[in-house]
């Protein structure tokens, strides 16, 4: 009895002095930065691009150099695993995704795998050994900027989605999913889902203003927002700018221009928790003399509430007929996407907060108004997230910005939640 309570107790003193070297991380931040790097301080690497490949093949060889076994499944998840001393249990995964948004920056994503892997590189060089495996997670497709829907992989992996669905995912080139999955290599043999978890912790940035404004390092994640995307189309009449009477036009620009004052409308009625954005829009055909004949955009709307969100749903589609029906427009919508409001696992939660606390990091509970991979996997693993705070809250944009003892302080309460979690399963 007193050679086990030994042998906790060095492993217990072992823990306290794990910690993460913060100018470690932000050196392979800053360098793998250049992967795809845009005259404005972003990043543009698109999934399933060479750069994404070149950004791939770079995250692989840094985790074979730690001993790591990397593993790709068929939608292009990739897996490193560090073994732990009790082979039966299912892995912790840490991780997040390596693609960006067209003007990406530096941390979305990127931060969330980074971190995980300097996670992984300290207990490499400290000689620690946990009770089950570490895996460090890189997911395809997370951000949707080139094939929609986002967490497209993830999805897969969680049974929200077939293969075959992902597969058939085109871009704005008619490039399918499948076609430039294998072009870059990264089409694996294992069957998606197929790996099992006994938990999985994701690092990243808020994307919002709250840590900063309250001046907290930390935020505890509780769960995710519903999300909802709607495609929309608005047909009225391409005809002659200067020879189409006003009252004879179908301008289908002045009708998706109303509608999107609507869409703003809609959110501020749920306020404070509701949001509503168009993002995307294309006018057609976009000429300078032409009245616009068709519009196509996207609508996001999001909340915590499920009901709130079924409440905005319809009023969008009140507004849709309202709208264009006085302007002589017909339209089609339809949702495309559906990210149901969730709730993260309480024992993970508590082992960030534990994580925390140990490091003495100030923080607070919230709610993530984005979608994660986190997402999905919470359907099929228990899940938690850690945030860290950006710069006047933005995101997806080259301005986002979050310092280097942010990013460390991220990465060290993930290593920490990590190891208590462990612990647990020991």
């Amino acid at each position: 009895m007193s050679g086990i309570n030994h042998t906790k107790a060095e492993s217990m003193r072992a823990e306290n002095n794990l910690q993460i070297d913060g100018q470690r991380l932000w050196g392979d931040l800053m360098a793998t930065a250049q992967i795809g790097a845009t005259a404005k301080g972003g990043i543009c690497r698109l999934a399933l691009t060479d750069l994404d490949a070149e950004m791939r093949d770079w995250f692989k060889a840094q985790c074979e150099a730690l001993g790591c076994i990397v593993t790709v499944d068929d939608v292009g998840n990739m897996f490193a695993r560090r073994p732990g001393r009790n082979a039966a249990l299912p892995p912790i995964a840490i991780g997040s995704h390596l693609d960006t948004q067209p003007t990406g920056g530096k941390f979305d994503g990127t931060l969330g795998v980074l971190g995980a892997l300097e996670a992984l590189r300290t207990l490499h060089l400290a000689g620690y050994e946990t009770n089950a495996p570490i895996e460090v997670v890189n997911w395809t497709n997370e951000e949707g900027a080139r094939f929609a829907p986002p967490m497209l992989a993830s999805g897969v992996f969680a049974g929200v989605f077939t293969r075959e669905y992902a597969d058939a995912r085109t871009d704005r080139d008619g490039k399918t999913f499948a076609e430039e999955l294998r072009r870059i290599g990264y089409r694996g043999s294992e069957t998606a889902g197929a790996h099992k978890f006994s938990g999985m912790f994701e690092l990243h940035i808020e994307q919002g203003p709250i840590l900063e404004a309250e001046g907290r390092m930390i935020g505890i994640v509780q769960g995710v927002q519903g999300i909802r995307w709607y495609e929309v189309t608005v047909t009225g009449e391409a005809t002659h700018a200067g020879a189409t009477p006003m009252p004879l036009r179908k301008n289908a620009l002045l009708g998706a221009a109303r509608l999107i004052d609507r869409i703003d409308a809609i959110a501020r009625d749920h306020a404070p928790d509701a949001v509503g954005t168009v993002g995307l829009i294309e006018n057609r055909p976009n000429s300078r003399n032409v009245v616009p004949g068709e519009v196509f955009f996207i609508v996001d709307l999001r909340h915590p509430d499920e009901a709130a969100l079924d409440a905005m749903e319809r009023q969008l589609h009140a507004a849709l007929s309202d709208v264009l029906r006085p302007l002589d427009l017909s339209y089609t919508a339809a949702r495309v996407w559906d990210s149901p409001a969730l709730k993260f696992a309480p024992e993970l939660i508590e082992c960030v907060r534990i994580g925390a606390h140990k490091a003495g990091f100030s923080n607070r509970d919230m709610i993530s108004g984005a979608g994660h991979d986190a997402c999905y996997v919470a359907r099929v693993a228990p899940t938690a997230m850690i945030f860290v705070p950006c710069a006047g809250g933005i995101s997806h944009n080259e301005a986002e910005y979050t310092s280097p003892d942010q990013c460390a302080a991220g990465a060290q309460v993930l290593l920490n939640a990590v190891l208590e979690f462990d612990r647990r399963l020991g």
